[in-house]
């Protein structure tokens, strides 16, 4: 009995009888490294439809996508052919696109949901961004603490030091000596970057994928490699946290906008919660959710609550001293990696209220 040949994968479908647009979406195709199916119009794009991972339509064919009564689904893209053309957003209702974008302006954005496609990649990790309120609060700390803890979780996370003079990630968990690419290594990337391809080649250790800087190249890194970079390191784990100085320059700022989450680290006192509330000021606007998160000195007479109220901020949770960190980082151990200590717990506890769409496959 001859073997059953496998299945072959899903690919996007087209639906346009418009051979220009056609054309410039086999374009965009070829360049996203997929090929689609082509229908000509609603009727023959039926039988593809429900299964296809992406639809991408034109304009032509939205009186025949309306009528034919093709079932609702996610994913569906209509590419308008007059920005003038008001009546294009009720089209999109009737046909049920989640999308209206138009050429050649969204080929890019085009490229990326395509590539994606071509990636099998599911839903892009949650992504937090954690910074230090004032210098010395213990961001980095952090960062590497929650990295570690949502791997030991059983979550595929990739740690990313966007700090070019912290003086690397790498250093902090023990690892500045193994194999991998690093910032400087990526300084020339630009557009659709692979993001299995770029996981495969960045530094592991302690079962985390990390993107630091080395000590010996200049560490100028242009924006739009920032972007690249952290879209596809986005794609290919569950969670990705991010080290970002406070001091945000315009490769920081594009970091910053692409998390989901912003952690800001203080400490409990007067002159610190000063300078945070300057941060918290210039960074607040890129981000979607800042919280913060306290580190409460045993002497400290003014509570986390009150800290977090002062800085206009929710609170995140408290960090208690932990005594013999600087001694376990001497030893390569990361931080974090005591299950008892107050870094871990903070971590632990942050973890399992699941912001939304963080914790997407528990260990068993």
């Amino acid at each position: 009995m001859a073997a059953l040949s496998p299945p072959r994968p899903a690919r996007p479908l087209l639906v346009t009888g418009d051979p220009a647009l056609l054309d410039d979406l086999l374009r965009l195709c070829a360049a996203a490294g997929i090929e689609p199916e082509v229908q000509p119009d609603a009727g023959a794009a039926r039988t593809a439809w429900p299964a296809a991972p992406l639809v991408i339509v034109g304009d032509d064919v939205t009186p025949g996508l309306a009528r034919c009564g093709l079932p609702r689904r996610e994913d569906v893209v209509l590419i308008g052919a007059d920005l003038d053309d008001g009546d294009v957003w009720r089209r999109a209702l009737d046909v049920g696109a989640d999308h209206v974008v138009f050429l050649p302006d969204a080929e890019a954005w085009i490229v990326d949901r395509l590539g994606d496609v071509a990636e099998g990649t599911g839903p892009d990790a949650h992504t937090i961004a954690v910074l230090g309120g004032c210098g010395g609060s213990g961001a980095s700390t952090l960062a590497c603490a929650l990295a570690v803890t949502a791997g030991r979780r059983g979550l595929n996370t990739a740690l990313v030091d966007v700090d070019p003079l912290g003086g690397g990630l790498d250093v902090l968990l023990g690892g500045e000596d193994e194999s991998g690419l690093r910032w400087p290594d990526l300084a020339s990337a630009r557009g659709r970057i692979d993001g299995g391809a770029l996981s495969d080649a960045l530094v592991r250790l302690h079962g985390l994928t990390v993107l630091s800087w080395d000590r010996e190249r200049p560490p100028g890194i242009p924006t739009e490699t920032i972007r690249s970079v952290v879209r596809a390191v986005r794609r290919r784990h569950d969670i990705a946290v991010l080290d970002v100085p406070r001091h945000t320059d315009s490769a920081g700022a594009e970091a910053l906008r692409q998390c989901d989450t912003g952690l800001l680290v203080v400490p409990a006192e007067v002159r610190a919660l000063a300078a945070a509330a300057q941060v918290s000021a210039r960074i607040g606007p890129m981000l979607r959710d800042l919280r913060a998160v306290v580190r409460r000195p045993s002497s400290s007479g003014l509570t986390s609550e009150a800290a977090a109220r002062g800085l206009g901020l929710p609170l995140a949770g408290e960090l208690r001293p932990e005594a013999g960190l600087s001694a376990a980082a001497e030893r390569g151990d990361p931080p974090g990696l005591r299950s008892r200590g107050p870094l871990a717990r903070f971590c632990r506890e942050y973890l399992a209220g699941n912001p939304a769409g963080m914790v997407r496959k528990e260990a068993a």
